[in-house]
Protein backbone atom coordinates (compact mmCIF):
# COMPACT_ATOMS: atom_id res chain seq x y z
CA UNK A 1 0.00 0.00 0.00
CA UNK A 2 2.70 2.32 0.66
CA UNK A 3 3.92 2.08 -3.54
CA UNK A 4 0.07 2.75 -4.03
CA UNK A 5 0.11 5.95 -2.07
CA UNK A 6 3.21 7.31 -3.08
CA UNK A 7 1.82 6.77 -6.26
CA UNK A 8 -1.45 8.62 -5.60
CA UNK A 9 0.13 11.65 -4.04
CA UNK A 10 2.59 11.94 -6.79
CA UNK A 11 0.02 12.35 -9.48
CA UNK A 12 -1.81 14.47 -6.92
CA UNK A 13 0.81 17.14 -6.20
CA UNK A 14 1.65 17.29 -10.38
CA UNK A 15 -1.90 17.88 -11.07
CA UNK A 16 -3.04 21.20 -12.57
CA UNK A 17 -6.97 20.26 -12.45
CA UNK A 18 -7.67 17.34 -10.18
CA UNK A 19 -11.08 15.92 -9.12
CA UNK A 20 -12.29 13.60 -6.22
CA UNK A 21 -15.23 11.88 -6.64
CA UNK A 22 -16.83 10.49 -3.70
CA UNK A 23 -19.73 8.00 -2.01
CA UNK A 24 -20.89 6.66 1.33
CA UNK A 25 -17.93 5.37 2.00
CA UNK A 26 -16.18 8.49 3.16
CA UNK A 27 -19.14 9.36 5.34
CA UNK A 28 -19.60 6.42 6.99
CA UNK A 29 -16.32 6.59 9.24
CA UNK A 30 -18.73 9.70 10.77
CA UNK A 31 -21.41 7.08 11.92
CA UNK A 32 -23.43 7.16 8.99
CA UNK A 33 -24.45 3.82 7.44
CA UNK A 34 -23.86 2.80 3.84
CA UNK A 35 -26.81 3.79 2.59
CA UNK A 36 -27.27 0.57 0.89
CA UNK A 37 -25.35 -1.21 3.15
CA UNK A 38 -26.03 -3.02 7.05
CA UNK A 39 -27.97 -0.39 9.09
CA UNK A 40 -28.18 1.75 6.31
CA UNK A 41 -31.41 3.24 5.31
CA UNK A 42 -32.85 0.47 3.07
CA UNK A 43 -32.75 -2.05 5.38
CA UNK A 44 -34.66 -0.15 7.56
CA UNK A 45 -36.69 0.82 5.35
CA UNK A 46 -39.33 -0.17 2.52
CA UNK A 47 -37.69 1.49 -0.45
CA UNK A 48 -40.05 0.70 -3.17
CA UNK A 49 -42.46 3.83 -0.77
CA UNK A 50 -39.75 6.40 -1.41
CA UNK A 51 -40.76 8.01 -4.63
CA UNK A 52 -41.12 11.59 -5.43
CA UNK A 53 -44.62 10.66 -7.19
CA UNK A 54 -45.61 9.00 -3.93
CA UNK A 55 -44.37 11.88 -1.69
CA UNK A 56 -45.76 14.50 -4.13
CA UNK A 57 -49.41 12.95 -4.55
CA UNK A 58 -49.93 11.27 -0.55
CA UNK A 59 -50.19 14.03 2.24
CA UNK A 60 -50.37 11.21 4.62
CA UNK A 61 -46.55 9.81 2.98
CA UNK A 62 -45.48 13.10 3.15
CA UNK A 63 -46.16 13.47 7.12
CA UNK A 64 -44.82 10.07 7.56
CA UNK A 65 -41.90 11.75 6.35
CA UNK A 66 -41.76 14.72 7.99
CA UNK A 67 -42.11 12.01 11.32
CA UNK A 68 -39.34 10.57 10.13
CA UNK A 69 -36.98 13.59 10.31
CA UNK A 70 -37.92 14.85 13.18
CA UNK A 71 -37.43 11.64 15.56
CA UNK A 72 -33.87 10.94 13.35
CA UNK A 73 -35.05 8.44 11.02
CA UNK A 74 -33.72 9.82 8.18
CA UNK A 75 -30.17 11.51 7.07
CA UNK A 76 -31.23 14.59 7.88
CA UNK A 77 -27.70 16.08 9.72
CA UNK A 78 -27.46 12.66 12.20
CA UNK A 79 -26.22 9.61 12.30
CA UNK A 80 -26.93 6.46 13.67
CA UNK A 81 -26.89 7.35 17.03
CA UNK A 82 -28.68 10.33 16.81
CA UNK A 83 -25.76 12.38 17.17
CA UNK A 84 -24.98 15.54 14.74
CA UNK A 85 -22.81 14.38 12.34
CA UNK A 86 -19.08 15.66 11.91
CA UNK A 87 -16.65 15.66 8.82
CA UNK A 88 -14.00 12.66 9.08
CA UNK A 89 -10.13 13.23 8.19
CA UNK A 90 -10.97 11.93 4.40
CA UNK A 91 -13.43 14.93 4.32
CA UNK A 92 -10.85 17.06 5.82
CA UNK A 93 -8.29 15.18 3.60
CA UNK A 94 -9.72 16.53 0.01
CA UNK A 95 -10.52 19.89 1.24
CA UNK A 96 -6.65 20.40 1.92
CA UNK A 97 -6.06 18.95 -1.44
CA UNK A 98 -8.35 21.33 -2.76
CA UNK A 99 -6.48 24.52 -0.53
CA UNK A 100 -3.05 23.28 -2.32
CA UNK A 101 -4.37 23.45 -5.64
CA UNK A 102 -3.92 19.45 -6.13
CA UNK A 103 -7.74 18.99 -7.28
CA UNK A 104 -10.47 21.81 -8.34
CA UNK A 105 -13.40 20.35 -6.36
CA UNK A 106 -15.15 17.30 -5.39
CA UNK A 107 -18.28 15.72 -7.23
CA UNK A 108 -20.11 13.49 -4.57
CA UNK A 109 -22.82 10.92 -4.43
CA UNK A 110 -23.61 11.94 -0.99
CA UNK A 111 -26.13 14.15 0.35
CA UNK A 112 -24.68 14.69 3.94
CA UNK A 113 -22.88 18.43 3.17
CA UNK A 114 -19.99 17.06 5.39
CA UNK A 115 -17.80 18.09 2.18
CA UNK A 116 -18.80 21.90 2.71
CA UNK A 117 -18.19 21.88 6.32
CA UNK A 118 -14.86 20.51 5.93
CA UNK A 119 -13.78 23.67 3.87
CA UNK A 120 -14.28 22.49 0.51
CA UNK A 121 -14.51 25.20 -1.70
CA UNK A 122 -16.21 23.31 -4.73
CA UNK A 123 -18.81 20.13 -4.09
CA UNK A 124 -21.26 19.07 -6.67
CA UNK A 125 -24.03 17.09 -5.12
CA UNK A 126 -25.53 15.21 -7.80
CA UNK A 127 -28.22 13.70 -5.01
CA UNK A 128 -28.89 17.00 -3.49
CA UNK A 129 -28.45 18.26 0.44
CA UNK A 130 -29.84 16.81 3.30
CA UNK A 131 -29.70 20.04 5.37
CA UNK A 132 -31.80 22.17 3.35
CA UNK A 133 -35.67 21.74 2.52
CA UNK A 134 -37.16 23.48 -0.59
CA UNK A 135 -40.14 24.00 -2.45
CA UNK A 136 -40.72 21.99 -5.05
CA UNK A 137 -42.73 25.05 -6.89
CA UNK A 138 -40.78 28.28 -5.80
CA UNK A 139 -37.86 26.61 -5.99
CA UNK A 140 -36.92 29.08 -2.23
CA UNK A 141 -35.16 27.02 0.45
CA UNK A 142 -33.95 26.81 4.08
CA UNK A 143 -32.05 24.89 6.51
CA UNK A 144 -33.53 21.45 7.77
CA UNK A 145 -33.68 22.81 11.58
CA UNK A 146 -35.61 25.50 10.44
CA UNK A 147 -38.66 23.78 8.78
CA UNK A 148 -38.74 20.69 11.23
CA UNK A 149 -39.50 23.55 14.13
CA UNK A 150 -42.45 23.77 12.42
CA UNK A 151 -43.24 20.23 12.58
CA UNK A 152 -42.35 20.23 16.14
CA UNK A 153 -44.44 22.95 16.56
CA UNK A 154 -47.58 20.81 15.28
CA UNK A 155 -47.67 20.98 11.56
CA UNK A 156 -48.35 17.62 10.06
CA UNK A 157 -47.60 18.46 6.58
CA UNK A 158 -45.58 21.97 6.42
CA UNK A 159 -46.12 24.00 3.14
CA UNK A 160 -44.03 26.82 1.24
CA UNK A 161 -44.48 30.06 3.29
CA UNK A 162 -44.06 32.34 -0.11
CA UNK A 163 -46.40 30.37 -2.49
CA UNK A 164 -48.04 27.45 -0.61
CA UNK A 165 -45.68 24.61 -2.54
CA UNK A 166 -44.93 21.30 -1.26
CA UNK A 167 -41.69 21.45 1.01
CA UNK A 168 -38.83 18.31 0.89
CA UNK A 169 -35.71 17.25 1.38
CA UNK A 170 -33.57 18.57 -1.21
CA UNK A 171 -32.18 15.22 -1.56
CA UNK A 172 -32.94 13.12 -4.52
CA UNK A 173 -35.95 10.59 -4.14
CA UNK A 174 -36.52 7.74 -6.56
CA UNK A 175 -38.25 9.18 -9.96
CA UNK A 176 -36.56 12.48 -9.38
CA UNK A 177 -34.08 13.66 -11.80
CA UNK A 178 -30.58 14.61 -10.89
CA UNK A 179 -30.56 18.78 -11.03
CA UNK A 180 -29.03 19.33 -14.69
CA UNK A 181 -26.80 22.45 -13.70
CA UNK A 182 -24.87 19.46 -10.96
CA UNK A 183 -24.89 17.22 -13.88
CA UNK A 184 -23.20 19.13 -16.15
CA UNK A 185 -20.70 20.53 -13.80
CA UNK A 186 -19.86 17.51 -12.83
CA UNK A 187 -19.07 15.84 -16.82
CA UNK A 188 -17.03 19.31 -17.50
CA UNK A 189 -15.04 18.88 -14.20
CA UNK A 190 -14.64 15.14 -15.29
CA UNK A 191 -13.92 15.81 -18.88
CA UNK A 192 -11.11 18.05 -18.50
CA UNK A 193 -9.54 16.48 -14.95
CA UNK A 194 -5.68 15.08 -15.47
CA UNK A 195 -6.21 13.67 -11.97
CA UNK A 196 -9.30 11.58 -10.97
CA UNK A 197 -9.87 10.15 -7.76
CA UNK A 198 -12.22 7.94 -6.24
CA UNK A 199 -13.14 7.85 -2.78
CA UNK A 200 -15.53 5.53 -1.17
CA UNK A 201 -18.13 4.93 -4.15
CA UNK A 202 -18.91 1.59 -5.56
CA UNK A 203 -19.59 2.61 -8.79
CA UNK A 204 -22.39 0.71 -9.51
CA UNK A 205 -25.07 4.03 -9.39
CA UNK A 206 -25.47 5.78 -12.80
CA UNK A 207 -25.31 7.88 -14.16
CA UNK A 208 -22.54 9.25 -11.29
CA UNK A 209 -20.82 6.10 -11.66
CA UNK A 210 -19.95 7.11 -15.20
CA UNK A 211 -17.84 10.35 -14.34
CA UNK A 212 -14.67 8.29 -13.16
CA UNK A 213 -14.53 6.56 -17.02
CA UNK A 214 -15.50 10.17 -19.10
CA UNK A 215 -12.06 11.20 -17.09
CA UNK A 216 -10.20 8.79 -17.65
CA UNK A 217 -11.32 8.58 -21.16
CA UNK A 218 -10.15 12.23 -21.34
CA UNK A 219 -6.01 10.88 -20.44
CA UNK A 220 -6.76 11.60 -16.36
CA UNK A 221 -4.61 9.20 -13.85
CA UNK A 222 -7.28 7.53 -12.76
CA UNK A 223 -6.68 6.40 -8.63
CA UNK A 224 -9.39 4.36 -6.13
CA UNK A 225 -9.74 4.41 -2.48
CA UNK A 226 -12.67 2.27 -1.85
CA UNK A 227 -13.11 -0.67 1.45
CA UNK A 228 -13.83 -3.34 -1.00
CA UNK A 229 -13.02 -3.86 -5.08
CA UNK A 230 -15.22 -1.83 -7.52
CA UNK A 231 -16.48 -3.17 -10.94
CA UNK A 232 -14.30 -0.03 -11.96
CA UNK A 233 -10.73 -1.31 -10.86
CA UNK A 234 -9.49 -2.69 -14.07
CA UNK A 235 -9.58 1.23 -15.04
CA UNK A 236 -7.25 2.67 -12.77
CA UNK A 237 -4.22 3.52 -12.75
CA UNK A 238 -3.96 2.68 -8.37
CA UNK A 239 -6.38 1.05 -6.37
CA UNK A 240 -6.70 1.00 -2.43
CA UNK A 241 -8.22 -1.43 -0.95
CA UNK A 242 -8.66 0.52 2.95
CA UNK A 243 -10.69 3.06 4.62
CA UNK A 244 -10.85 6.61 3.70
CA UNK A 245 -9.95 8.65 6.26
CA UNK A 246 -5.97 6.81 7.26
CA UNK A 247 -5.50 7.01 3.20
CA UNK A 248 -5.92 10.00 2.11
CA UNK A 249 -4.35 11.82 5.67
CA UNK A 250 -1.30 9.87 4.22
CA UNK A 251 -1.78 10.95 1.23
CA UNK A 252 -1.96 14.27 1.74
CA UNK A 253 1.21 14.05 4.17
CA UNK A 254 3.12 13.30 1.31
CA UNK A 255 1.55 15.74 -0.82
CA UNK A 256 2.29 18.52 1.11
CA UNK A 257 6.02 17.53 1.43
CA UNK A 258 6.46 17.48 -2.86
CA UNK A 259 3.65 20.37 -3.18
CA UNK A 260 4.29 22.72 0.00
CA UNK A 261 1.66 25.64 0.05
Amino acid sequence: MDEQIEQIASWAAAAGSGVAFTGAGISTESGIPDFRGPGGFWERNDASKFTIQNYVRDPEHRKERWRMALEGRSFLGKNKAGEDIKPNAGHVALARLEALGCIRGVITQNVDGLHVEAGGETVVELHGNARRIGCLSCRESWPSADVLKRVAEGEEDPDCPYCGGILKSTTISFGQQLPEDAVEKAHVLSATADFFLVVGSSLVVYPAAAFPGVAKKAGARLAIVNREPTDQDYLADAVIHADAGPTLSRVVERVEQLRPS
